[in-house]
């Protein structure tokens, strides 16, 4: 299967058609990038919240929401999240296709339209947003923030990076920081939006059945910025390999289950020739119901609720994550690693390996599958620098061998350790 890929800068914007033929809907997503920076975080936090609130000419959620009806129930969504050392909004709006419905032959050109004036027209009063909006959705991002303790599986996911990356750009909360929430300005978050349509690295993704040198010419023609001198996003060229010394943080909550969580530091990078043979040492070891950590630590030993792993591959990064009863702390941080030492010393076989390497492919196949997957998986490529052809990155997972595996196995370095626990709970004797 191959993904058929079409880019072209216009206007200082990076314009990526996908057409193909597998939707009724037309996908449209505006990315804008940036680095990672504390002192930015809760304002790019809070955007999305605000924008999806209403336009210029549509200033009420309501009328947003009416017009998207009137395009034949189109669905908005914005939001912000980080990969790597970057942090990203994107505005994503589907559409049918027109070619499937009749008397709409405007319809595209009416999304495109709608998406610009989300984009570039919001609802604004004086200098700033509207002070309603603006008071409203800062309360509710506050909620949101406060919330996230509640979400223990979360929370703990974050704690562990935040004591594992300490100092590090990846540290800094996606969600924003309430503290600065009270500081903040309408007028000083409306001028810094300005800045990241003016400023930013910006891609506009379309995907669904249509014609590239048609929908190329809608576009170009709605957005346009002009060029100004913007500093190149400083990018880190190398994954993250910080002291290797093992770190260990128990903290106590009032919860029935813990949650043990490992960070580890890959040293492999999205654009790395290692990156197919980390894929499948990922799926092994616990991406998957057939992987170590699952059968192991939850089957075989009935020691967790959940245990997997995940790769976060524009940092270097690799996270397991586990929920256990707290009295069973050491004996399942033990299992874990045996399981890391069983890759390690090669202890799987060949059918686990092709097995795995099925599973990775089907599921990338799915992921691509949906609009909104193919368009991520061709935006991973901008920002891990690497075009990696759909194809290519199925034949590279194809040809790892056991080998490779091992190899990987061997470079990634637990870092953290993260448990969080009832009162009293497990930790050391």
């Amino acid at each position: 299967m191959s993904v058929k890929e079409i880019k072209q800068v216009e206007n200082d914007i990076n314009f990526h058609m996908l057409p193909n033929k597998k939707h009724k809907t037309i996908t449209f997503a505006v990315k804008f990038r940036a680095p990672l920076e504390r002192k930015t975080i809760t304002k790019r936090a809070l955007l999305p919240y605000i924008l999806k609130q209403g336009t210029a000419s549509f200033p009420t959620r309501k009328e947003l929401q009416e017009e998207l009806a009137e395009l034949y129930g189109a669905v908005l969504s914005i939001g912000g999240a980080k990969k790597g050392e970057n942090h990203i909004i994107t505005f994503y709006l589907e559409v049918p296709n027109e070619k499937f419905l009749p008397d709409s032959s405007s319809l595209i050109e009416r999304a495109i339209q709608l998406l610009h004036e989300i984009v570039y027209k919001p609802n604004q009063e004086g200098q700033g947003f509207s002070p309603q909006v603006f008071d409203r959705e800062k309360g509710i991002l506050r909620q949101n923030i406060h919330s996230i303790k509640d979400d223990k599986a979360s929370y703990a996911n974050i704690r562990l990076v935040d004591e594992m990356c300490d100092g590090e750009p990846y540290s800094i909360h996606a969600q924003g920081y309430e503290k600065d929430l009270s500081s903040l300005s309408n007028q000083e978050l409306f001028t810094y939006y300005e800045t990241i349509r003016d400023e930013e690295v910006m891609d506009i993704y379309v995907s669904g059945d249509f014609e590239a040198d048609q929908m190329l010419q809608l576009l170009t023609g709605q957005f346009k910025r002009t060029l100004k001198k913007k500093e190149s996003t400083p990018f880190n060229q190398e994954a993250s390999k910080r002291s290797t010394d093992e770190k260990e943080l128990i903290e106590e909550d009032q919860i029935q289950q813990a949650k043990l969580n490992i960070g580890y530091r890959t040293n492999i990078l999205y654009r790395d020739e290692k990156y197919p043979a980390l894929q499948v040492f990922n799926g092994m070891f616990g991406g998957f119901p057939s992987s170590k950590l699952f059968i192991n630590v939850r089957e075989k030993n009935s020691l967790a609720y959940y245990a997997v792993s995940r790769v976060e591959s524009h940092k270097g990064l690799l996270f397991v994550m586990s929920g256990i009863a707290p009295e069973d702390y050491e004996k399942a941080l033990a299992i874990i690693r045996e399981q890391k030492e069983a890759m390690q010393n090669g202890d799987f076989t060949e059918e686990e390996l092709e097995e795995t390497k099925l599973l990775i492919i089907n599921q990338l196949k799915e992921t691509l599958d949906h609009a909104q997957g193919m368009i991520e998986f061709m935006y991973q490529q901008e920002v891990g620098h690497k075009e990696m052809p759909v194809d290519e990155l199925f034949e590279g997972i194809r040809q790892v061998t056991k080998e490779q595996v091992i190899e990987v196995a061997n470079q990634v370095q637990e870092a953290m350790v993260y448990l969080l626990t009832s009162e009293g709970g497990a930790g050391h004797e």
